[in-house]
């Protein structure tokens, strides 16, 4: 009778312990109800539903907020659910008075989907939050549940570009070229007989700069007559990328 290799011996109580110890390890560590239904723990199913509910889900939101709902399934936010932005509502629907969902500010929310990653697909908009507005909150440019990239106007951009795409990622972004510039109907047609005028004064700047002015308090403020004495606010300020800060 043949007899094992001897260097054959050892191996093969090494083979017999190690399958031996993935049955015990198995039998310790597997938890008893895996696979009952699939390839998961069937306790699993039980521990889950009874879970409290946080979420309602979008169509919930309709039932009060139509108009917010229908502006936003017609916009490139169709398949953001409120809860992604909102957090869960499952409160808010249950007490709408004594609950009330956040609403995102500032500029750490938004950044999570737009930042800059290279790994996202090719035409999704993304920024580089530094230097993209920097400091201003994503909501005084853009509508979050139509959010559409906005631009100067068409008609200037078409022989003004290199000014177009200066302004288009500054603060000045939303503000109409006519705002401050004086067009009359007949530079469209005849653009160097006609000349569109420019400021001449810091009181076209003090309608949204000034210390009493009515605008939107996120626009930085000055004292117009302190601010700057004789000189004019282009004088050290490029209205189409300006760099004052808040």
């Amino acid at each position: 009778m043949n007899r094992l290799p001897r260097q054959l011996t050892p191996l093969l109580v090494i083979f017999v312990v190690a399958i031996g110890s993935l049955f015990v390890a198995r039998h310790l560590l597997v938890p008893r109800t895996f696979g009952e239904y699939g390839h998961y723990r069937a306790a699993a199913v039980g521990e889950i539903a009874g879970q409290e509910f946080t979420y309602a889900g979008s169509l919930a939101c309709a039932d009060c907020h139509s108009d917010v709902y229908d502006l936003k399934q017609n916009s490139f936010h169709a398949g953001v659910a409120c809860e992604v932005c909102h957090g869960p509502a499952k409160r808010h629907v249950d007490a709408p008075d004594e609950f009330v969902p956040e609403k995102p500010k500032g500029r750490g929310f938004c950044p999570l989907c737009h930042g800059y990653n290279p790994s996202r697909p090719s035409g999704f908009p993304q920024i580089l939050p530094d230097v993209h507005n920097a400091g201003k909150a994503c909501m005084t440019c853009h509508e979050p549940h139509n959010p559409t990239l906005p631009h100067p106007p068409e008609e200037c951009s078409a022989c003004h570009r290199e000014i177009a795409s200066k302004k288009m990622v500054s603060r000045h972004t939303n503000v109409a070229c006519t705002v401050c510039h004086t067009v009359p109907p007949e530079h469209y047609q005849n653009p160097r007989l006609a000349l569109a005028k420019k400021p001449l004064s810091k009181a076209v700047c003090g309608q949204c700069h000034a210390s009493d002015a009515s605008s939107s308090r996120e626009i930085p403020r000055v004292d117009m007559t302190a601010h700057g004495g004789r000189y004019q606010c282009w004088d050290c300020h490029y209205p189409h990328y300006p760099e004052a800060i808040q």
